[in-house]
Order: C-alpha cells, then sequence, then structure tokens
C-alpha cells in the first residue's frame, strides 16, 4: 500500500456549546491539517495524487471556507450575531470539534475523488483529533484467521 500525506495550515476560531471547559467560550487555534490519501497501486506517473492537486483542490477549499471563520454550531446563538456584522462564520450540524472538523474535511476530500484514508486536525502542537472510515468489519477477519491459524501451528 502506498500513501501520500499533505499538510495544510489554517486558522480558525470556535466554540463548544454543552461544555463546562475552557472551549465553551470563542477562541481561536492556529491548526495544522494532515490528509492521508492511499492507494495500492500508483497512477501513470509513479503517484498515488500529485502533492499540487492536492493542494489546488483541498487546500483551495479549506482556505475559502474555514480559515479565518468562526466555526460554531449551526444553533449556537452567537452565529446570527456574527454574521449580521458580516463576519466569517462556518456552521456545522455538530460541536466544531477537531473531530468533527476532521470528518468534515475528510468528506469533503473524499467526494472531490481523492482516496483519503484519514484526516487528522492538529488543535494544538500537543492535540490532535482523527477521522477515518470504519474499517473494523474489514480487518476483523483476518485478525481472527491469523489467531486461529497461530493456536493451531502451537
Amino acid at each position: 500500500m502506498y500513501a501520500v500525506m499533505k499538510v495544510i495550515e489554517f486558522c480558525y476560531g470556535h466554540r463548544l456549546l454543552n461544555y463546562q471547559g475552557k472551549c465553551r467560550f470563542l477562541h481561536g487555534h492556529n491548526g495544522k491539517v494532515e490528509i492521508e490519501l492511499s492507494s495500492r497501486t500508483l497512477d501513470r506517473r509513479g503517484m498515488v495524487r500529485d502533492f499540487d492537486e492536492i493542494k489546488r483542490v483541498v487546500q483551495a477549499w479549506i482556505d475559502r471556507e474555514l480559515d479565518h471563520k468562526m466555526l460554531l454550531r449551526r444553533d449556537d446563538p452567537v452565529a446570527p450575531l456574527l454574521r449580521e456584522r458580516n463576519e466569517p462564520v462556518f456552521l456545522l450540524d455538530d460541536n466544531p470539534t477537531a473531530e468533527a472538523i476532521a470528518r468534515l474535511i475528510f468528506e469533503h476530500t473524499a467526494s472531490q475523488g481523492f482516496p483519503v484514508t484519514c484526516v487528522r486536525v492538529w488543535e494544538t502542537e500537543h492535540s490532535v483529533a482523527a477521522y477515518s472510515p470504519d474499517t473494523t468489519a474489514r480487518r476483523r477477519p483476518a485478525v481472527r484467521a491469523a489467531a486461529r491459524s497461530t493456536t493451531t501451528a502451537a
């Protein structure tokens, strides 16, 4: 399996509703996104995907939709106030956690035809969240077979 990873940096603000910690207040992050693409084969150029293509498509979307915007849950009471003042806002159905942002970027990247396998969002240099589709159903039989084979051989 071949894999490439594109790292994209962006700045955003957010807050979490129904949360008791500091993140319940409006605040911002200098975030970093790692977008991992994988393929069993390489294209005619010998690549999983061209880094410039990832930049042109995915980074452009992040720059346009998320960078320097306030990411808020759709029902956040501050959203209408910010919009009235022409402040840049991006609304999500869920709390704008790092996990939700990772899934959002994963889904957009996949919708553009990229063979994305995982997206990681670094909220700070010490805190990272990841999203990848559930693959346990595909992995489980192989693990069981390996365990059975080891038991039989012993």
